[in-house]
């Protein structure tokens, strides 16, 4: 009865109404509030899977939302910078050399076995510069074959070098990250140690140069590279990312990936905490998870990668025994421009 009075709203139900209103307003704020949010820098390939695999079980878990902004390693980094003080990302998914970078200019938060139990589980050489970041996955570099032009998979790297295959082999650049264990297959193939042919590129150089009347093209691109190996043009690339080959394998293209009885490379995909992180402690779950045997089980088979949990067994198609080279990424970032150079000088077709 007091909702009318004469036609007319009262005055105690127009108070009533209005605070109720406001209540109305105010519960989205208050919401919002109590709803953590998580900013995760990654690559934008990655964007799929962390969403749909990923994210809604770490929403779950944590009573959260997580945001994940998907771009390359590079942008990810000036970002960081250029919120240092004031950074809206906690988590950043990047390239190991770009976190080496990320290092130098203190915008990285060390993992601890105390904020991230899991550190304790991953394969040797998963953890690196006393902590700063860590691998949860790592596409490996094997050698891609036609199977239409190759009556069996390539055995060894040495194969490459054959010269029945006379202008028939992609090589990528060293531009690439995946085209640097090319100088290193190469310096082992001449007699080197994995450690020292990292160390010093030269026998690999001289060994490369035998490689140049094998060349179809160096590539910096590799869709372009796939479709000759596709059309059989291209007989064999190597070095050849798992992540890349395999899901063109899963799509259909007549090729595979071959794991060379010399060992294949396992490439860098990092996670670190930034530090100034404004969710630190909800950062370093995420990282947690993400270095976790539950995680990686799910992650290795659709991003056709290694796991660095040692829990979790090779991928299919990848022997239990063969051999995992790391790749040195400190020593990396310190030669490699002096590498590119003597690359442009030395590998021109």
């Amino acid at each position: 009865m007091d909702m009318l009075l004469n036609g007319r709203l009262s005055r105690r139900s127009l108070l009533r109404a209005g605070t109720a209103a406001a209540a109305m307003v105010a519960m989205p704020a208050v919401l919002r509030a109590q709803t953590k949010e998580l900013v995760v820098g990654g690559a934008a390939g990655h964007k799929p899977w962390v969403e749909q695999v990923v994210i809604p079980a770490f929403e779950k878990k944590y009573n959260c939302k997580v945001i994940f902004e998907g771009t390359r390693s590079l942008v990810n980094l000036e970002k960081m910078q250029k919120n240092k003080g004031s950074q809206y990302m906690s988590v950043v998914q990047m390239d190991d050399p770009v976190m080496i970078l990320a290092v130098q200019e203190g915008l990285l938060d060390p993992l601890t076995p105390a904020k991230a139990p899991n550190l304790a589980d991953l394969v040797p050489g998963s953890t690196h510069m006393d902590g700063m970041w860590a691998n949860y996955l790592q596409p490996w570099l094997g050698v891609a074959y036609g199977k239409s032009t190759m009556k069996a998979p390539p055995a060894s790297w040495a194969e490459m070098f054959d010269a029945k295959y006379k202008g028939r082999i992609i090589i990528p650049s060293l531009q690439n990250t995946e085209g640097l264990p090319a100088l290193f297959v190469a310096g082992l193939l001449a007699g080197g140690s994995m450690e020292a042919v990292q160390k010093d590129t030269d026998a690999g150089f001289k060994k490369l140069a035998a490689l140049k009347p094998n060349l179809l093209t160096i590539y910096t691109q590799q869709p372009q590279a796939y479709n000759l190996l596709e059309q059989g043009e291209a007989y064999m690339i190597g070095p050849a990312m798992s992540s890349y080959a395999l899901e063109r394998k899963a799509a259909g293209a007549p090729i595979d990936l071959a794991a060379p009885k010399e060992g294949v490379f396992a490439m860098p995909s990092g996670i670190a905490v930034i530090k100034g992180a404004p969710q630190a402690e909800l950062a370093f779950a995420y990282v947690n998870e993400m270095l976790g045997a539950d995680f990686q089980s799910k992650l290795a088979g659709p991003t056709f990668s290694l796991a660095t949990n040692k829990a979790v067994p090779k991928p299919e198609g990848l022997g239990a025994d063969v051999k995992i080279h790391q790749i040195d990424w400190a020593n990396v970032a310190k030669q490699r421009n002096d590498w590119i150079k003597r690359w442009d000088r030395e590998m021109a077709i």
